[in-house]
């Protein structure tokens, strides 16, 4: 493909300049994405009040790769949209009880909800017109979902110049309409049925079945963004290095199982429930663990007792980010801490305490709030050292 910039239109002048890259990852997790939204209010917030812009800051102004796995995959389109953490926030806490609608009891043996209180409120969001080419977008975007028909994961990019998105082609990725691509990585086995996309109306065989992102590798997305941004196949090919990329990775939750499980029957019962979520947690440690390995983390709980935090040490003094240790990137963890301990502690107990971990109880909004403005306090624009002064120019299609 001709890596002409008149096919990035109106966001060809931002990605023309040079300079540092930033990229935002946020994890799947249902309605645990409140978490998440409390943690990226207050950077918006911190951000906001550097830049001097205030209320018209947005995070699609300081981020110019943002991307989404399932939950993530919601609140990652309308960031990269331009929408305010705020209006986010006002989504699920207004259609939170929809999106978990229950579906009839003849069809609870397919799935527990219905699909369509999720599409009507996409619609309203994005726009049912509203697609990945650079017209509908403020910065880059990434969705993970996985193609069942082929049995892979899909992260679909909107940059214009990857190889699915060349104008020419009649499956092109940035010509599905958002909605669709946002309700198929949210499309949890068990929990909602999955979501047929015709990629070519042409051609049956590119029409594929797929289903929520969180189960494949990429729940957290952060290092699929980073091999996305920088390696020649994907065709954006930034510039690696401490100083050159920046990834903010934002989770929705962790804490080890409370639960013992006692009999078999129990096991089975309690196994087709929490699946899903138990893969999801699996592999956003994973993937964070890359991260931590490849990328120099400048903040981020500890993983485990043998690992630790992962963050460069000399005599136990952590290394000033002024000084380049030679990662390949630098690296923010956020992420909360929802273990049994720690919720009483936050005065979440009992009842309320199970719904905090489980992905699909609008219920437990206002104890989520609690949880993620909790962990928000570690939010510091310290932890992205040089990268918290650079700013990058949009068109504003808000406006």
């Amino acid at each position: 493909m001709d890596q002409d910039w008149k096919h990035w239109g109106p966001l060809a002048e931002r990605y023309q300049k040079p300079g540092p890259r930033k990229m935002l990852a946020l994890d799947g997790g249902g309605m645990r994405g409140v978490i998440t939204l409390e943690i990226l209010l207050a950077l918006e917030q911190k951000l906001a009040a550097q830049s001097g812009r205030g209320e018209e800051f947005c995070l699609a102004e300081f981020f110019d790769y943002i991307g989404g796995t399932s939950t993530g995959a919601i609140i990652a389109t309308g960031l990269a949209r331009g929408m305010k953490v705020a209006e986010l926030q006002d989504f699920y806490f207004r259609c939170g009880e929809n999106m978990f609608d229950r579906a009839r009891l003849f069809d609870m043996y397919k799935q527990l909800y219905k699909k369509e209180p999720l599409i009507e409120e996409l619609h309203k969001v994005y726009g049912a017109e509203s697609t990945m080419q650079p017209e509908h977008l403020e910065t880059l975007l990434l969705v993970v979902m996985k193609n069942v028909t082929t049995d892979s994961p899909w992260p679909i990019s909107s940059n214009p110049w990857a190889k699915y998105n060349e104008p020419n082609r009649a499956d092109q990725n940035s010509r599905i309409p958002l909605w669709k691509i946002v309700r198929a990585s949210t499309a949890a086995p068990v929990f909602f049925p999955p979501e047929v996309i015709e990629w070519d109306p042409n051609n049956h065989d590119k029409t594929f079945v797929f289903v929520d992102g969180g189960v494949t590798p990429f729940n957290n997305p952060a290092f699929q963004m980073y091999k996305m941004a920088t390696i020649p196949e994907y065709r954006l090919g930034w510039p690696t290095g401490e100083k050159n990329l920046l990834i903010v990775s934002v989770g929705t939750g962790i804490a080890p199982s409370d639960e013992v499980i006692k009999s078999p029957e129990i096991s089975i019962a309690h196994t087709i429930k929490t699946l899903p979520p138990d893969l999801m947690f699996a592999i956003q440690v994973e993937q964070d663990v890359n991260c931590r390995t490849i990328g120099r983390c400048s903040y981020g709980v500890e993983i485990d007792r043998e690992l630790g935090d992962m963050i460069p040490r000399n005599n136990g003094v952590p290394i000033s980010l002024n000084e380049d240790t030679g990662k390949q990137f630098l690296y923010v963890r956020y992420n909360a801490d929802i273990s049994k301990k720690h919720l009483a502690e936050l005065a979440i107990e009992g009842k309320n305490a199970k719904h905090v971990k489980d992905i699909d109880k609008a219920s437990a909004i206002p104890d989520l709030r609690t949880v993620g403005q909790d962990a928000a306090k570690s939010v510091s624009l310290d932890h992205l050292g040089s990268f918290s002064k650079h700013w990058s120019t949009v068109r504003g299609i808000r406006s």
